[in-house]
């Protein structure tokens, strides 16, 4: 290799499209390179918690990665895409451990409590179970999928407007005005009394 030459490293698109190809090494290359910003992910939305979810950024971030490691190969379209699928995989995480919690609980409600924080519509702000939240996205989704996957990275991912509008392809004008209607549709959906 001549001085000043570096070996080609495949960028996080590149090892995506080889993973998707069948190489499982591709994907030990790969976490490396994504796992601080599925890390940030986790926390944001984990900050966000009142302490109804135990689970640590790092376990969350670790059972994602088993996750994504046992699906069937996947055709990644890009990075936005694989942060996408992650914010996904995050949401099921969570989801999962709300059911769990539920289904061993006696007396108490099981309820995990999700603040619904970027609904600004009304003064107080309103909490969400994990499950209900679920449920009105798989709804969301049915009607639009576009603006349940805005939620999802948003919500689930952290992702800035920026951030998404990157990840979907879209423009940042499509972003924020799919984020408009999913929050009133979610606050309809989730708070009672929302419904008109």
């Amino acid at each position: 290799m001549a001085s000043g030459e570096q070996a080609a490293t495949p960028d996080v698109t590149g090892l995506l499209q080889i993973w998707s190809g069948g190489d499982q090494r591709a994907f030990d290359q790969l976490i490396p390179l994504v796992y601080g910003e599925l890390h940030r992910m986790a926390h944001r939305y984990l900050a966000r918690e009142r302490g109804d979810i135990s689970l640590q950024a790092t376990g969350l971030v670790n059972e994602v990665c088993l996750r994504l490691l046992g699906w069937d190969p996947v055709r990644w379209q890009n990075r936005g895409h694989f942060f996408g699928v992650s914010a996904r995989m995050m949401r099921r995480v969570l989801v999962d451990i709300a059911r769990r919690r539920r289904a061993g609980r006696r007396g108490g409600d099981g309820v995990v409590h999700v603040p619904i924080d970027s609904v600004d519509v009304a003064e107080e702000r309103p909490d969400a179970d994990l499950e209900s939240l679920d449920r009105a996205l798989d709804e969301l989704a049915a009607r639009d999928a576009r603006k349940a996957q805005v939620v999802e990275l948003k919500f689930f991912g952290g992702l800035s407007m920026e951030e998404i509008a990157e990840a979907l392809g879209v423009s940042l004008r499509t972003v924020h005005n799919d984020w408009a209607f999913a929050r009133a549709w979610l606050y309809r959906c989730l708070v009672p009394g929302g419904e008109s």
